[in-house]
């Protein structure tokens, strides 16, 4: 039976400044779900990149003093090395001013549309926030100012290209209302659909050559225009699967993919929700079957921005307190509708908590007993004659509930699940007393040495399905708990700390219970 295919693309970002850790959220949530489907079996290809054509990224490198095409390479250079810091499984980065791939795949999306009788020229005047790259109406604003940058849009006047989106109205509607175009959460759901009821109008797709500095893809057989810069970057969804040049990962990954998922910020669903798939109406091209949107991450209440100045840096971050401690923050504390406060004492007393306190001592414990009452060798782990241990039905359970979790686009439900093993364990550590029964054991009760064989082996089993269940959350320390837990020559290796602590704490946070 062939697996399932599952395509999976990040937002492209501006590189107008370095990464901040509000677009981190969104490449870590991505890795986890590639991660979760592959573990599953499914075939999934994970898609990232940045947007380089904006003229963000223009304004930027004058204000910088630095040709626009240097300070891009930059900027794009420290996005592209996120990889590292986060623990990203990416299968392909996309970078829209010089992947080959990108121009000719989105000439070829605009001929299609053309073919389609859905682009046409005029004049038109409106009022054009640079910071999202967009015109508004007044009505659209918040006394006067975009409601994302709180800035005042200027006034452009000029003849561009636009796009007939009025035309596929009533279909957006079908589309979005009957699940075939799943957005998530629900909220976000009838945001959409309101928009779309609210009527939609077409749209401008291209700036004068000279508006925008010569800089982006020239409009085919117009180069006195240049393609706006949300149809380039839209694109790079089906152009990095090399449509426009050689079709066969297009078929393979959009064509015929049993999903295809976009993850967003809420500032962008109109784009993702309503542009793009008008877009894939008018070429004749599959629509995503997922639109995931997740809301923002705050510092002091405020929206973590670039162009606001609110950065905080996640590789700088992962530096100072690990890649495990921020991909966990990201995903256990982010919840799934509602903004985010980051601090890094949140960071470090969740790491603390659910690592060196929590996951950690549990199997320090575990495998400190398997050394101290068997010699390192795991021994066999019957079930208690008279029921299942409740342990070994949250650990059986596990997996469906992260499914459930993940499919709902839900990190917190699903990392929730996976801790309940943690929780679990530990209730069964104080419940079964090992170091009783190891000392019951020595005065010659056989039943207490039975009863020590399965608490043992049941805990060990338990915390290899926790390593199993957490490789797509935390990667690198599920890789490290699985090692620890994995006998070498028929023993486990010594027990090792698994995390170090990242606040001033006198407890001594690994230890065992003494026999």
């Amino acid at each position: 039976m062939t697996a399932r295919r599952r395509y999976i693309t990040t937002t492209i970002p501006y590189v107008n400044a370095r990464p901040h850790l509000g677009f981190a959220l969104e490449l870590v949530q991505a890795d986890t779900l590639a991660r979760h489907h592959r573990h599953r079996g499914e075939q999934v290809r994970l898609l990232s990149g940045t947007d380089d054509n904006s003229l963000k990224n223009v304004l930027a490198a004058e204000a910088a003093g630095v040709d626009v095409q240097s300070f891009v390479d930059r900027n794009a250079d420290a996005f592209a090395a996120l990889r590292g810091p986060l623990a990203l499984s990416l299968d392909d980065f996309i970078r829209t001013s010089s992947d080959p791939r990108h121009r000719v795949g989105v000439e070829r999306l605009w001929r299609q549309c053309a073919a389609s009788g859905d682009l046409y020229r005029k004049e038109y005047e409106g009022l054009y926030c640079v910071g999202c790259e967009q015109f508004y109406t007044p009505g659209e604003l918040v006394d006067g100012r975009c409601r994302e940058h709180g800035t005042q849009p200027q006034l452009v006047a000029e003849e561009n290209w636009f796009f007939r989106l009025s035309r596929y109205a009533d279909r957006l509607h079908q589309l979005i209302s009957s699940g075939d175009l799943r957005i998530e959460p629900f909220a976000r759901r009838n945001e959409v659909l309101a928009l779309v009821e609210g009527g939609l109008h077409d749209f401008s797709v291209s700036r004068s050559h000279s508006r925008a500095r010569g800089w982006g893809i020239p409009v085919p057989d117009d180069p006195g225009q240049v393609v706006y810069v949300w149809w380039d970057a839209l694109g790079n969804y089906v152009t990095s699967l090399g449509y426009g040049t050689d079709d066969t990962a297009y078929a393979q990954w959009w064509a015929t993919s049993e999903r295809r998922v976009h993850l967003v910020g809420k500032g962008v669903v109109r784009f993702h929700a309503v542009y793009w798939p008008a877009m894939l109406l008018s070429a004749g091209l599959p629509l995503p079957t997922d639109i995931l949107v997740h809301d923002y991450l705050t510092v002091d209440g405020r929206k973590i921005s670039k162009s606001a100045g609110t950065t905080v840096d996640p590789t700088a971050l992962a530096a100072a307190y690990g890649t495990d401690a921020v991909r966990w923050w990201l995903l256990r504390d982010v919840p799934r509708v509602g903004d985010a406060d980051f601090t890094p004492d949140r960071l470090t007393a969740r790491a603390d908590a659910d690592f060196a306190k929590g996951l950690g001592n549990l199997v320090h414990r575990i495998v400190t007993m398997v050394h101290r009452f068997r010699g390192g060798t795991i021994p066999t782990a019957a079930p208690e004659p008279s029921s299942v241990p409740t342990l070994v039905d949250v650990y059986r359970k596990t997996p469906g509930l992260v499914d459930a979790g993940l499919a709902d686009f839900d990190f917190r439900r699903a990392t929730r699940a996976v801790w309940n093993i943690v929780e679990e364990a530990n209730r069964y550590v104080d419940a079964t007393r090992p170091w009783e029964l190891a000392r019951a054991e020595r005065q010659g009760d056989s039943e207490a040495a039975r009863r020590l064989d399965t608490a043992l082996g049941t805990l060990v089993t338990a915390c290899h399905v926790l390593a199993d269940e957490l490789r797509p959350f935390i990667p690198d320390a599920a890789a490290r708990i699985t090692g620890q837990l994995t006998p070498v020559e028929g023993r486990l290796p010594a027990a090792q700390p698994l995390f170090p602590r990242l606040q001033e704490d006198t407890e001594n946070t690994e230890e065992t219970q003494p026999a």
